[in-house]
């Protein structure tokens, strides 16, 4: 799997084509919309080079000399490796398309195919990118919001998360009222919740489950 490495975090493009000429064409034209671009010969070349911690997306040959793009796009979603594919191809039929989008490419261009529609694919496959380190990056900081609550704190929440009012919360925890007010403060504060939609909406994001009474979850 790709040696990820936080050595550039901005958006960059990778190109992986057998044919230099096509891998200069794409240079040439990513880069002329300012997009960070390196080209590779081979899959082996492109998992063997550092891979950006910023949004990036891959335009891969369906066609490769030893191995084939299709192949190649398969060991990507099996070693767990999140990154946009753009296929393209001077044999293109719409059956490959097919399989290629079924397989989770995101495009699928036929050579020769305009600049404008690879362009606009590359702009689609960095902005998904984008959206899902972005997620990602929330997803972290809502469980480290999470683990700053004292144990105490993430009973009440779950018993908060059930909707039972501060005076059964405090029956069910042998506490009172006014302690479990508190307690509720502090979650709502600590999580950055503004309502309680806010607070059920991020506890399912991070898998948390309401509590009741009994224990039963």
């Amino acid at each position: 799997m790709m040696n990820e490495s936080k050595a550039s975090e901005g958006s960059v493009v990778y190109v992986v084509d057998d044919d230099d000429g096509v891998r200069r064409a794409l240079d040439l034209l990513l880069r002329s919309v300012g997009l960070r671009v390196e080209t590779f010969g081979s899959p082996d070349e492109f998992l063997q080079s550092p891979h950006s911690a910023g949004p990036s997306c891959l335009i891969l040959d369906v066609r490769l000399r030893g191995k084939s793009g299709m192949a190649f796009h398969q060991e990507i979603v099996n070693s767990g490796m999140l990154i946009p594919v753009v296929f393209m191809t001077g044999h293109g039929d719409i059956e490959m398309g097919v399989k290629a989008m079924k397989a989770g490419a995101l495009d699928f261009l036929a050579k020769p195919f305009k600049d404008q529609d690879m362009l606009d694919a590359v702009a689609q496959a960095l902005a998904q990118d984008s959206g899902r380190l972005a997620a990602e990056a929330a997803l972290t900081g809502l469980r480290a919001s999470y683990e700053c609550l004292s144990p105490r704190e993430k009973e009440v929440m779950g018993f908060v998360l059930s909707g039972l009012l501060n005076k059964q919360i405090a029956s069910a925890m042998n506490l009172s009222e006014i302690t479990v007010k508190v307690h509720r403060a502090q979650v709502m504060r600590k999580m950055n919740a503004r309502s309680m939609p806010d607070l059920v909406r991020k506890a399912e994001s991070l898998g948390i489950k309401p509590c009741i009474p009994d224990g039963r979850h």
